[in-house]
């Protein structure tokens, strides 16, 4: 009887010893963000309504009918007149691109960015384990990873990852990396590079679904240092709770929706296709299915059934009413802040009314669209960056990041906020200024004349400028 029960007690030991062991390992697989850093361009890169109009006047493929496709895409588009573009754009270059430019505009990027980052954590350069870049149209050789271990002198065995071609979803796909990394290895730091290449892909023909392109990009980026050392989390503002990847590549219409491509007469760019709003409502819808109960409580999938009970119940004996096309879960009831990828107003409206934000939601994505543009696979920083500056993120708070990319995917986070939040970032020197009394392009202001010219064969736009 003693004996059972010494190995009883024996039994009951291993097993809280095992269940112990497995809690202690989670704890060890957390990914943590002890500092993000987005980049700003120097001033002489702005990209004002006058740089514009000099831009549009080099491109003597366009006509009439494209200065006023220009004007309506430029004002309808939400980006202000503060965003940046490429040295080689802004010095007149844009229609003879070198693979220089490309990697000149990356170079600046990273020798500012991620010495600030480094800096304000006061983490070296060889204490990182794990570089992912994600620069999706661009390849150098070495990659633009090699040039940043060279740069900064890393480690021989820093374990470097260079992504391409990723589109503006790339940052969330590195984080899956890094996320994946930390759970079989203990205690190490990985560096997160996302950016976008303009450089040698601004578009100088005339096809109207390649113009678009270069009414919404604009140059940026940003680095974050990750972690999954235990004994930093007092450190860190985030905490990784979820990630979700949807990828369509088999569905042919979503994958040719956004292309790099050359067009009739040779000249690169990049397509967006009319069927680009079906394809990331699709992805979007698949994507939110995995998402929600990973991140809402349970009593709001108890709503959710009582009330759809409730109208097929009620189906019959009511007429039929439009309902606009929404999603019938409140994300609000487990999510407090909303990271929507600034692909365009059409873009974060479209997600607003998907999820039924207000404009305090949907303010952070608007003003970062109309401050920095579509700085593709970075844009989720900014908009993370102005709330931040705005302080609406509190310790315990939950973000969920929202990004589309090329492919066509549809990829998101939830994070959790480990302390408040309180620096500016990029925004310091205009948060203050935001949300402004209006969102109004000077753009048409200045070039709104196009419109009344009715002469094609004869109009010359250096002519109007002057």
């Amino acid at each position: 009887m003693e004996l059972f029960s010494i190995f009883y007690v024996v039994i009951v030991l291993y097993l809280c010893y095992m269940v112990w062991k497995l809690f202690d390992k989670r704890r060890d697989q957390e990914c943590y963000i002890l500092a993000y850093q987005c980049y700003k361009p120097s001033d002489d890169r702005m990209l004002g309504t006058d740089c514009c109009g000099k831009i549009m006047e080099r491109n003597k493929n366009l006509g009439l009918n494209e200065y006023k496709f220009l004007l309506k895409a430029v004002v309808s588009s939400g980006v202000g007149e503060k965003t940046y573009a490429p040295r080689n754009i802004i010095e007149g270059r844009e229609a003879n691109p070198t693979l220089n430019d490309g990697i000149i505009e990356m170079e600046e990027f990273f020798n500012d960015n991620i010495a600030k980052l480094l800096a304000k954590t006061g983490i070296s350069p060889s204490q990182i384990d794990i570089l992912v870049v994600n620069v999706s149209m661009i390849s150098s050789h070495p990659s633009l990873a090699s040039r940043i271990i060279n740069h900064y002198k890393m480690r021989h065995d820093i374990k470097a990852f260079n992504l391409t071609g990723m589109g503006c979803s790339a940052s969330l796909i590195s984080l899956d990396i890094i996320k994946n990394i930390f759970i079989s290895q203990k205690n190490k730091f990985a560096l997160l590079v996302t950016s976008e290449s303009l450089g040698p892909n601004w578009y100088s023909g005339n096809d109207r679904s390649m113009i678009l392109a270069n009414c919404l990009f604009r140059a940026g980026g940003c680095a974050m240092l990750l972690t999954n050392n235990r004994s930093l989390k007092h450190k860190a503002i985030l905490r990784l709770k979820c990630l979700v990847r949807i990828h369509h590549g088999a569905i042919e219409d979503a994958y040719n929706c956004c292309t790099q491509k050359e067009d009739e007469q040779g000249k690169l760019g990049f397509y967006l296709s009319k069927n680009l709003p079906k394809a990331a409502t699709r992805a979007f819808v698949d994507n939110l299915r995995v998402f929600s109960p990973k991140v809402l409580p349970t009593r709001e999938f108890m709503r959710y059934m009582i009330v759809s009970i409730i109208k097929k119940l009620n189906r019959n004996s009511s007429p039929k009413i439009a309902t606009p096309n929404k999603s019938p879960l409140d994300f609000k009831s487990g999510v407090e802040h909303f990271c929507l990828h600034t692909g365009g107003k059409a873009v974060i409206e479209g997600i607003g009314k998907s999820l039924d934000l207000c404009d305090y939601d949907l303010e952070p994505s608007r003003m970062t669209l109309h401050r920095f543009g579509n700085t593709s696979a970075s844009s989720l920083w900014y908009v993370l960056g102005y709330m931040e500056a705005k302080k609406r993120l509190k310790k315990g708070n939950r973000v969920m990041m929202i990004s589309f990319g090329a492919g066509f995917k549809c990829n998101s986070c939830l994070w959790e906020v480990m302390k408040d939040l309180v620096d500016t970032n990029v925004w310091d020197d205009c948060v203050h200024h935001y949300p402004p009394h209006s969102l109004a392009n000077p753009f048409f202001e200045t070039f709104g004349w196009i419109n009344n010219v009715q002469e094609p064969t004869t109009f010359i736009l250096s002519d109007f400028l002057k």
